[in-house]
């Protein structure tokens, strides 16, 4: 893929506004802090518009920034030494990234990059670590989610050995379908090639089965669900674990068939 934006050169929205109020965010890890909490994480919270594309951080650069997304999707890409990449997680307005800094770490061997177009709000990842370590709460809150990222990350190695690319795009669609509103969510058969490690051509027969069997509409930088029970029929045992966790640990993440 081309060079992508570094992540300071994300824009940011008018910092001269009033500090972020808990009722604003989308955010579900924001949402489940106590208001101690919120009201001492607020004046450091930088709202940001990040476009399908741009990075968040990149590999083995410092981890300076923590991101909160409140819209849009982030994927976390792996590179091998032959330039090889492949999705090997993602987050949304459930999480925040890079997680492993509340681990300690302070590089990354993957990168993150916008999937899907959103905004959100960061912080220093110094200021973040030390609201944590004054307050217990928030870090086991955090720390839950890390263990949840870890969960899916797992998974994720497990369907890409074991199930057919077909069943595998289904869980990825699901995944993206739980972290935005509405049905449509704007991809390009680059990005479902990279985000599955597939050739371009098994993406665009894997969305056909789909579209065949009335589960998506695939149209040009679009997939729209439109049944998302059968889909998730469809996907099987793909789909579901990571999610149950995230619901044990924090809140409901899995959208409901209407």
């Amino acid at each position: 893929m081309d060079t992508l934006p570094n992540a300071g050169d994300i824009p940011l929205v008018d910092n001269s506004r009033p500090p972020i109020v808990k009722g604003d965010t989308g955010n579900y890890l924001l949402q489940l802090t106590t208001d101690k909490t919120f009201a001492a994480l607020a004046p450091h919270l930088e709202p940001f518009e990040a476009e399908r594309g741009i990075q968040l951080f990149a590999s083995e650069e410092p981890l300076d920034k923590v991101h909160f997304l409140d819209s849009g999707i982030g994927s976390l890409v792996a590179m091998s030494p032959e330039g090889h990449e492949c999705e090997i997680g993602l987050f949304g307005r459930d999480g925040f990234s890079p997680s492993s800094v509340m681990l300690g770490a302070e590089r990354s061997p993957y990168r993150c990059v916008i999937q899907v177009a959103g905004s959100g709000h960061r912080i220093t990842a110094s200021r973040l670590k030390e609201i944590a370590a004054e307050n217990a709460g928030f870090q086991q809150l955090l720390l839950k989610y890390v263990d949840v990222q870890w969960i899916q990350t797992s998974f994720t190695a497990l369907s890409n050995a074991v199930h057919h690319v077909d069943e595998r795009l289904a869980r990825w669609l699901l995944m993206c379908h739980d972290r935005i509103d509405g049905d449509e969510i704007a991809l390009t058969h680059e990005f479902l090639s990279l985000m599955l490690a597939v050739r371009r051509p098994s993406v665009t027969t894997a969305l056909h089965v789909l579209e065949g069997n009335r589960l998506i509409r695939s149209e040009r930088g679009c997939v729209t669900i439109r049944d998302r029970a059968a889909l998730e029929d469809f996907a099987s045992d793909a789909y579901g674990r990571p999610e149950a966790e995230y619901e044990k640990l924090l809140k409901p993440l899995r959208r409901t068939s209407d």
